[in-house]
């Protein structure tokens, strides 16, 4: 079992990156000022600590009688160790003394007498002190969620750019694969600050035209061939006519005219690639043509008109389309052969195995192999003219299969459907821009 795949955009892969730096910068410094300025404010306690016990050091060895003041003690039992071991050693010294419930610390300052006592002073952390330290705190815990929000704030913002360019990107290279070579990705990537998004535009966009140029190149050279070949073709297929009649004379006058079919469908897709052709264009009844333009090419298919409608297409071109489509469908399918037409949406049905699983994904290609089922033949240029005259006519064709429990391999036949356009092309290729009704 394959797990899930997580998708997240970059988006908020930026800001969750931003905002987690920015919370471990936050935090680091946060603590750093924190233990910063309280060692900065108990280092100043001690020493204020220490200058009022040297006062009243003064002030205690010049009375008499001597008596500690200011709240001073002689030998103090609750001395700390710490400060204990400096006065054994001569030496005066402060301390802080941490409490276990978390109370604020006592400030201990000690200095040893002459007569070898020890003079000690010892207050608890000053009250403001200690608000202080607390809003310190809270400023640094405000600062540090605001440091937080407001790098997830900008990483939204930046990954949004990035992730809106890439995302162009992605839709230009889209209408690319789909056939619309004429797109530039850097063109609709646009921005005016130059990152890595533009290079791979770039290169897209290189890409596009080599693999543009190429196509043009292999387009010309089947041309290019086809067109040569003509001539000879041609001539081959008037000797034959010359031949005395006989077996052999009718197979190479068979042969002779199957070259010559294959040439001009060479021709014309060839044609049909170089985006040239344009259609001219004539109202018609679609029902009414296509019921008796498919009873001139096959009586025995099955024509229906299920409603009626006037299109505005190019009748030479539209029978070009159904005459492959039927063409096909007596050459791969079964009988019957179905037309069905339904306003602008003409269907053509075979009861044969169904089209191959390549053409369902990829659409018809010319000179491709069909599978066995279908007599190991493939659909030629049959299906691939088709598509583009309807192209020119600014329809669309499409192909699926029917479902069929009884049949041995689950099909029931083959679908083409062509789809006739609402407003036909014009005579420049393009398509009329529809003004909205004030």
């Amino acid at each position: 079992m394959r797990p899930f795949p997580l998708r997240t955009g970059v988006r908020w892969k930026i800001a969750v990156a931003i905002a987690a730096v920015g919370a471990l910068i936050a935090v680091t410094l946060s603590v750093v000022v924190h233990n910063a300025a309280r060692i900065s404010m108990l280092d100043n306690a001690r020493e204020v600590q220490m200058e009022r016990l040297l006062f009243a050091q003064r002030m205690y060895e010049t009375s008499k009688p001597k008596e500690p003041r200011f709240g001073t003690k002689i030998n103090d039992p609750s001395l700390p160790a710490q400060l204990d071991q400096l006065m054994r050693d001569k030496r005066r010294g402060t301390y802080v003394q941490e409490h276990r419930d978390g109370g604020p610390p006592d400030v201990w300052a000690a200095v040893p007498l002459a007569n070898g006592d020890v003079l000690s002073l010892h207050i608890p952390f000053a009250d403001r002190s200690a608000t202080i330290m607390n809003d310190l705190d809270r400023a640094l815990v405000i600062g540090s969620v605001s440091v937080v929000f407001g790098g997830c704030a900008l990483g939204v913002l930046i990954g949004g750019q990035l992730s809106r360019r890439l995302r162009k990107a992605a839709v230009a290279a889209g209408r690319v694969a789909q056939g619309n070579t004429d797109v530039r990705v850097r063109e609709a990537v646009g921005g005016v600050v130059r990152d890595e998004t533009d290079d791979l535009a770039w290169a897209v966009d290189a890409l596009t035209d080599a693999l543009n140029e190429r196509i043009e190149a292999e387009r010309r050279v089947t041309a290019d061939i086809a067109h040569e070949l003509r001539t000879p073709v041609t001539g081959l297929l008037t000797a034959a006519e010359l031949l005395p009649p006989g077996r052999p004379t009718e197979l190479v006058r068979d042969r002779a005219q199957a070259m010559r079919t294959l040439v001009e469908d060479v021709l014309e897709v060839a044609r049909l690639d170089s985006a040239s052709e344009r259609a001219e264009l004539q109202e018609i009844a679609l029902g009414e043509f296509v019921e008796r333009r498919v009873r001139a090419l096959d009586p025995e298919v099955v024509v229906q008109v299920v409603h009626e409608s006037w299109v505005n297409t190019d009748p030479r071109r539209l029978e070009r389309v159904l005459g492959n489509l039927l063409a096909n469908a007596a050459k791969h399918g079964r009988p019957p052969v179905e037309v069905t037409v339904e306003g602008r949406v003409v269907r053509v049905r075979d009861h044969g195995p169904g089209f191959p699983e390549a053409l369902l994904k990829e659409g018809p290609s010319r000179f491709r192999t069909g599978s066995s089922d279908r007599a190991g033949q493939g659909h030629g240029l049959g299906l691939t003219i088709a598509a583009g005259q309807a192209r020119v006519l600014g329809a669309r064709l499409t192909f699926r299969n029917v479902a069929s429990e009884s049949a041995p391999n689950g099909v029931g036949g083959a679908i083409a459907v062509l789809w006739l356009p609402d407003h036909a092309p014009t005579n420049t290729g393009s398509f009329p821009v529809l003004r909205q009704p004030v």
